[in-house]
């Protein structure tokens, strides 16, 4: 190669590194916002667009929810449900949210878990006082109800048959 040549060679290549670094910081810059203090922090659009998508789409299947929720209470102990705001995205992918029923979090939860566009409930999974109270007791012998039910106390074997509507 000749001189010339070689110059215009190494001259093409830093014309080329300097074009990449310069598309590459551009880039880079448009992925930070600025906020009041003056100071930048980085912001992933993939993920939040992710997370507003998995909350629209949650709100989108509360009705579906509501409506298995109500399937799976065979003695119509629900009179309310409410649903958490928080909406979460599993390592799995799986959009998950929770709720509660009959205004009592602590102990009538739910958990469910939808997958993104396939329009029904995945997975629901109730606290062990909700699920109780969707037990078809039809299921079993008479002695495993009576068992369950000599294993509370009085007040909530009392309150535990009027939530199931056989005690008045």
């Amino acid at each position: 190669m000749s001189f010339s040549k070689k110059t215009l060679f190494v001259g093409m290549i830093i014309v080329l590194l300097i074009g990449i670094v310069y598309f590459n910081h551009k880039n880079s810059n448009s992925n930070q916002s600025s906020d009041k203090s003056g100071g930048n922090h980085s912001v992933n659009k993939e993920e939040k667009n992710d997370q507003q998508k998995a909350e629209e789409y949650a709100e989108k299947m509360k009705p579906k929810i509501k409506e298995k929720l109500k399937k799976d209470d065979i003695h119509h102990f629900v009179n309310e449900i409410t649903f958490d705001k928080n909406v979460s995205i599993s390592p799995m992918g799986m959009i998950e949210l929770t709720g509660y029923v009959n205004n009592n979090p602590e102990k009538f939860s739910f958990d469910v878990s939808l997958r993104y566009e396939t329009d029904k409930v995945e997975s629901i999974g109730y606290s062990k006082d909700l699920a109780d109270r969707f037990e078809n007791w039809d299921d079993f012998d008479k002695e495993v109800k009576e068992d369950f039910l000599n294993s509370l106390t009085k007040e909530e074997r009392e309150q535990y048959l009027r939530d199931i509507g056989e005690l008045k």
